[in-house]
Parts: C-alpha cells; sequence; structure tokens
C-alpha cells in the first residue's frame, strides 16, 4: 500500500470530534431538563390517582366487611382487612393494602384507625368481641414533601381532598374540618 493511499484511508475513517460530541451532549442535555417536569407532574399525578383509588377500595372493602363478616361493624385497621375469614381464600383488601396497619402504596402513607365498641359481636376473620368498630378513618398523605394532595375518607364513604393532612382530623363519619369532597 502506498503512502498516499494510506494517507486517504486515515482521513476517511476520522469519525466525530469533541466538538461534535460536546455538542450532542448539550442538545441531549436540553431535552432531557424540558421533558424532566413533565415527567415529574404525570408521576406525582399517578401517585395521587393511586391513594383515591385505594381510599376507594377501603370504603368498599369496609362495606363488605360490615354486611358479610363484621355483623354491620367495621374493621379497626388496615391488617383486619386484610385477614380472610375463616374458609376464605381472599382478603377484603389485596395484601399491598392489608400486610400492615400503615403501608406506603404509590409514594403514599395509607393509615387506617376505627375506635372499637365494647358491644360489637366476634367477626368472621377471628377479631374478637369488643373489637368492632361504628365508624373508620382513612387516609392518604404523600410521602414527597413537593406534593401538596391528601387524601381521606370515612365511613361515609366519601373520598375528601386537603392541602394538609387529615391524619387525626378525620372524623370516622361524616365531613372533615377540612377538605373538598372528590366528585
Amino acid at each position: 500500500m502506498s503512502s498516499a493511499s494510506l494517507a486517504r484511508t486515515v482521513k476517511s475513517n476520522r469519525g466525530f470530534t469533541l466538538l461534535d460530541l460536546l455538542f450532542v451532549i448539550a442538545i441531549m442535555g436540553t431535552i432531557a431538563s424540558m421533558a424532566i417536569p413533565g415527567l415529574m407532574r404525570a408521576r406525582n399525578q399517578a401517585g395521587s390517582a393511586s391513594a383515591i383509588a385505594s381510599m376507594r377500595v377501603i370504603n368498599s372493602a369496609q362495606l363488605s366487611y360490615a354486611i358479610t363478616c363484621g355483623s354491620g361493624f367495621y374493621a379497626p385497621d388496615l391488617m383486619t382487612l386484610g385477614t380472610a375469614p375463616v374458609g376464605s381464600i381472599a382478603a377484603f383488601v389485596s395484601p399491598d393494602l392489608g400486610a400492615a396497619n400503615s403501608v406506603i402504596k404509590s409514594d403514599y402513607l395509607i393509615q387506617m384507625t376505627g375506635t372499637a365498641v365494647a358491644g360489637s359481636p366476634p367477626s368472621c376473620n377471628g377479631i374478637g368481641a369488643g373489637g368492632g368498630a361504628a365508624g373508620y378513618a382513612a387516609t392518604a398523605d404523600p410521602q414527597d414533601a413537593s406534593v401538596t394532595r391528601f387524601f381521606g375518607t370515612n365511613a361515609s364513604g366519601t373520598v375528601y381532598e386537603a392541602n394538609v393532612s387529615l391524619v387525626g382530623s378525620m372524623p370516622e363519619a361524616g365531613v372533615p374540618a377540612g377538605g373538598a369532597p372528590i366528585q
């Protein structure tokens, strides 16, 4: 191979220069910086939708529990709803909601409490006499401090939204002091 043909071969295989690579990286960085806020907004909206759905699932599960298992009384906590009745393979809520009394799902802390009534009968899933509740209060608080959508529900069956936590202020029945019903 002659030196002239070798020089032409080397010149034709030069590839990208450092300036070309820096330009491409700058363009990709600009596009990514424009897309990230939209991605975060979509992620937060998906988390809020999941929290609302969890509140509705709790309402449905409590109604089923009261009718079929609690003799008209509600479950006092999420773990009770997560316990299958004797002879059944399915609990009132899915394992991700009924695994503990406070669960994190889709970046929301979901909790539920109910004040036990002394005269309530035993339930079909192992709760003893006096363990059933006349009402319940369930809340969903975001784990991300930049999210300001808080949710709650109770024995009324309505899901409420507020811009502050409803933990402690959500009554077991009726309208909470803060928050607006979700349509």
